[in-house]
């Protein structure tokens, strides 16, 4: 028999964080998230996520063992802002037992309808910035410390349940040496003589800190249109800005700007923390900080984060002008290979930007859907 609690306390909390560290013990592709990282991003009082939404979260048992997990998340911007009605779901783990993937999910299901709410989606993390979708390809490829890792049975679980598919993810890689400058040299300074542009490079975080807030409203403004975003507000701005941008070797954030320095395009690449990670297994002491800081200096590859583009200047070549520079800088570092995080498989307009590079699709992940 399957048994259901919500998450009470500071230790209950803990479990949660931490029974994917034994339901993938041994496996070379899951990385593990840090532990302290990944429960102030569950704290209410921590998380500014939590002022536009709502969270519980809940462990199965069976025969006193943890064998499940599961978030049960109401996103209000999503529900009152846009429409959506939508009961979020994430952080979904479970054993190959249909009993319990049902029992967690029948959580979500009630929460959803004591809110009035018409679907249930997952699994998704709180906002754009957090982790989606379950992975469908690409089992023997490490994960990334952005994405989450799981079991092939997973969707099979969703399917059997009556879920259905909601967005297609894509994860594609490409190998550095696939940027070749010919193809961006030329178009970086055409680009930049005809719409007034400059690049910014950065070698000091404390000089990227001043634009930031600019950056996070480009994003909001870049993505607006795509049928799964939520907004960043000023408050999450705030917390990012301290939680992450610090992180980010500031060689590898690239800016364009007008003659009148407004932002109109930025790209954020991070160095791959996955194999730190492993090496962490959750813990940032005693040595896994030492990790963490080898592979940012050291890693020879890189995770293209985000990129945004101010919607008046998409599809005039700008990346142009950010590939340029990212191709001096990779050179330098002797980058190797070029990782991008998971994209809707509906904007073409992104792999018409990456078009050049051969990228090769290794990895597919899905949101699933269904009614309440």
């Amino acid at each position: 028999m399957v048994t259901v609690k919500q998450v009470q306390s500071k230790s209950d909390l803990k479990d949660f964080v931490k029974f994917p560290f034994s339901l993938y013990k041994g496996s070379p592709y899951w990385v593990p998230p840090i532990i302290k990282d990944e429960m102030e991003s569950f704290d209410k009082s921590k998380n500014p996520v939590f002022e536009n939404a709502e969270a519980e979260f809940f462990l199965a048992y069976k025969d006193n063992k943890i064998v499940g997990r599961i978030a049960a998340i109401i996103n209000w911007l999503e529900v009152n802002d846009q429409g959506l009605k939508k009961m979020r779901f994430g952080w979904f783990d479970f054993v190959d037992d249909f009993e319990v993937s049902k029992a967690l999910l029948d959580k979500v299901r009630e929460i959803g309808i004591a809110n009035q709410l018409d679907y249930m989606e997952g699994p998704v993390g709180f906002s754009n910035l957090d982790k989606v979708g379950v992975l469908i390809e690409g089992f023997d490829h490490i994960g990334t410390m952005i994405t989450w890792y799981n079991h092939p049975y997973y969707q099979k679980h969703y399917e059997h349940h009556g879920l259905v598919k909601e967005k297609e993810y894509l994860e594609n890689k490409f190998p550095a040496a696939n940027a070749d400058p010919k193809l961006f040299e030329k178009a970086n300074e055409l680009i930049k003589k005809r719409y007034g542009l400059r690049e910014m490079n950065f070698e000091k975080s404390a000089d990227i800190m001043p634009w930031v807030d600019k950056m996070f409203d480009l994003f909001n403004e870049s993505y607006a249109r795509l049928s799964s975003f939520v907004r960043i507000t000023d408050i999450q701005k705030e917390y990012f800005k301290k939680k992450y941008i610090s992180f980010i070797n500031p060689e590898f954030i690239k800016f364009v700007v007008d003659e009148e320095d407004n932002l109109v395009a930025f790209a954020i690449v991070m160095p791959s923390f996955s194999e730190a990670l492993q090496k962490a297994n959750g813990k940032l002491f005693p040595f896994g900080v030492f990790h963490l800081l080898n592979a940012k200096k050291n890693s020879k590859d890189v995770i293209f984060y985000l990129i945004g583009i101010h919607p008046k200047y998409q599809n005039k070549g700008v990346t142009a002008v950010i590939f340029n520079e990212y191709h001096h800088t990779f050179k330098k570092r002797g980058v190797v290979n070029c990782i991008r995080t998971p994209e809707l498989e509906e904007n073409v307009a992104i792999r018409q930007m990456w078009k050049h590079f051969d990228p090769v699709t290794h990895k597919r992940r899905r949101t699933y859907k269904k009614e309440l």
